[in-house]
């Protein structure tokens, strides 16, 4: 399947990077977070890409076009300096489309731009680019194909370390706790997606707004609970936890990787 990727936010919460770069370039390691995510899907066999594109989209595109295996990979040079023998490869079977969908586009009108390029598809998935996740992908995709839904995503536990409060019409307190418990879940960014999708979506709406709550309406819109690792890249303290797991070796979202089992 076709995996859209939504590369054009602003990044306004992680200003420390994203004034100067997109938020899918910032680093996590060696690598952007975007390749991380692109190296996970390609993990479950999705290697057809279309990067929708808006706020600092010529350094995505700059980026991929200067790539180097070399940069990544391990590599023995000879025949003074004239043959490079790669020892693994990270991009050379990917396919990747870049399509600009606008600076201030949300995530249904970027959705909506680049549908020309995932047409033929009944199904596709679709990521925010902002987080990573051990998720088994291939259980979501199978039970979103086994469904008559229209669209389904992974609920994750919160990774927020705030408190949900609940009170009754007194303004008693009647339970407090944190927002990881398992009764609260939130929308992780990790979708799959029928062609019917496009049906739902009108000019200048919101993908999960009224699109997803009409499909709510129908009881076509599926969840996968997840409660394993998932987090997002929000805020710099984000970048600096990816960093200091990357360094650690505790990465679980390398599902391709031996790094993935270090938690």
């Amino acid at each position: 399947m076709k995996v859209v990727l939504f590369c054009g936010g602003l990044g306004t919460r992680l200003r420390e990077h994203s004034d100067t770069i997109p938020k899918p370039l910032v680093n996590i390691g060696y690598r952007p977070i975007i390749w991380h995510l692109m190296r996970y899907y390609a993990h479950y066999g999705h290697k057809d890409f279309v990067l929708a594109l808006g706020y600092r989209g010529d350094l995505i595109r700059e980026y991929f076009l200067k790539y180097s295996e070399c940069m990544t990979n391990d590599f023995t040079l000879s025949d003074g300096g004239r043959k490079i023998d790669l020892h693994s490869s990270d991009i050379d079977d990917w396919r990747i489309t870049f399509v600009e969908t606008g600076l201030h586009s949300n995530i249904g009108q970027r959705l909506m731009r680049v549908r020309q390029h995932i047409a033929g598809e009944k199904m596709f998935l679709a990521n925010y680019s902002d987080g990573l996740s051990d998720l088994p992908l291939d259980r979501l995709v199978n039970q979103f194909e086994q469904s008559s839904a229209v669209a389904t995503f992974a609920a994750v536990q919160s990774w927020h370390s705030f408190h949900a409060v609940e009170a009754d019409n007194d303004n008693f307190v009647t339970a407090m706790g944190p927002m990881r418990d398992d009764h609260f879940m939130i929308n992780g960014g990790f979708f799959a997606l029928r062609a019917e999708i496009f049906d739902h979506i009108k000019e200048g709406e919101e993908l999960v707004e009224k699109p997803f709550h009409r499909l709510i309406d129908k009881r076509q819109l599926l969840a996968y609970r997840y409660s394993g690792f998932w987090q997002a890249m929000d805020t710099f303290k984000d970048k600096i936890n990816f960093d200091r797991m990357e360094a650690q070796g505790n990465c679980p979202w390398m599902v391709w990787s031996d790094k993935s089992s270090k938690r």
